[in-house]
C-alpha cells in the first residue's frame, strides 16, 4: 500500500506527487469537550481517519496525499464546559490561507478541505470562497459526515445524522480509537437531539452556548453506540469521500 500521509513522506516523494497533480486532503476538526466519555480530540481524530482511509481508496485511481490535520476550529459555544480550544474566524482564515498557500507552493493545485466539526461548516463555506479569490486557485470543502450522510443515516438507530458525542461519534471512536472511550461513563452520555446550525431550517440564527442545550455536554444518545456501527460509518464516509476525489470537482 502506498503511503498517503504528507508528514510520512520525504520532500522528494511529495515533489513527485505534485508532478502527478495529486489531490491534497486537508483535514480540520476541533478540540472541544465531548461529554464525560470521549476525549476532546474527537472531531480532529475522526476527520483525519476518514481522510486517511479515503486517500488509500482513491489512490488506486488517482494520486492523493493527506496533510497533517488542523486540530482546532471554531468552538466558542463549547467554552463554558472547559477543556476546549477555539480560534477566532480571522485566525482560522489566516491559518487556512497559509497552509493552502504552502501546499500550492509545493507544486500541488487541487486542495479539498475535509471538515469534521459541525461548528466549522458555515465558516468554511464562506472561507473557501475567499481563499479561492486570494490564492487564484479553486479550493474545495466537504464535511465527511455530509459526504457520508446516507450511510450514517442508515447505520444509526436513534438519530438521522451526527450530533455531538452521540451514538455516531462514539461508535466511530470505538472503532478507530477504542482505548480513548471511557466506557465507565457511557451511562451518563446522553442528551437532547439537535440539528447542526448549518442544516437548520429555522429562519433566525442566534449563537447559543452549548451548556444551555445540554447539561451533560452530549447531544444524542451514546448508550447505543457500538464499534460495528462505527466501522460501517467510517468505511462508508471514506468511500463517499474517495468518490468525490475521483470525480475531480476541480475539473468543472
Amino acid at each position: 500500500m502506498s503511503e498517503v500521509l504528507w508528514n510520512h513522506l520525504t520532500a522528494a516523494q511529495l515533489r513527485a506527487l505534485a508532478a502527478r497533480d495529486a489531490v491534497v486532503l486537508l483535514p480540520i476538526g476541533a478540540t472541544e469537550q465531548h461529554g464525560p466519555h470521549l476525549p476532546t480530540g474527537v472531531d480532529d481524530f475522526l476527520a483525519a481517519e476518514v481522510c486517511r482511509r479515503a486517500a488509500v481508496t482513491a489512490s488506486k485511481q488517482t494520486p492523493v496525499v493527506v496533510t497533517p490535520s488542523i486540530p482546532t476550529g471554531l468552538s466558542e459555544h463549547h467554552m463554558p464546559f472547559g477543556g476546549t480550544l477555539t480560534l477566532t474566524l480571522p485566525t482560522l482564515h489566516a491559518l487556512l490561507r497559509d497552509i493552502c498557500r504552502s501546499v500550492l507552493r509545493a507544486g500541488f493545485s487541487r486542495i479539498l478541505i475535509v471538515n469534521g466539526h459541525g461548528g466549522n461548516m458555515t465558516a468554511l463555506n464562506a472561507l473557501v470562497t475567499e481563499l479561492t479569490a486570494e490564492l487564484v486557485t479553486p479550493i474545495a470543502v466537504a464535511s465527511y459526515f455530509g459526504a457520508g450522510r446516507e450511510v450514517i443515516r442508515s447505520t444509526l438507530e436513534t438519530q438521522d445524522g451526527l450530533m455531538h458525542a452521540c451514538e455516531g461519534e462514539t461508535s466511530m471512536m470505538m472503532a478507530a480509537l477504542p482505548w480513548l472511550v471511557r466506557d465507565e461513563h457511557l451511562s451518563e452520555a446522553h442528551g437532547p437531539r439537535i440539528t447542526l446550525p448549518a442544516e437548520s431550517t429555522e429562519p433566525v440564527y442566534m449563537a447559543v452556548p452549548f451548556d444551555r442545550i445540554t447539561r451533560s455536554g452530549v447531544a444524542g444518545d451514546a448508550r447505543v453506540a457500538s464499534p460495528q456501527k462505527g466501522e460501517a460509518m467510517l468505511a462508508g464516509c471514506a468511500k463517499a469521500l474517495a468518490e468525490i476525489v475521483v470525480r475531480d470537482p476541480w475539473a468543472k
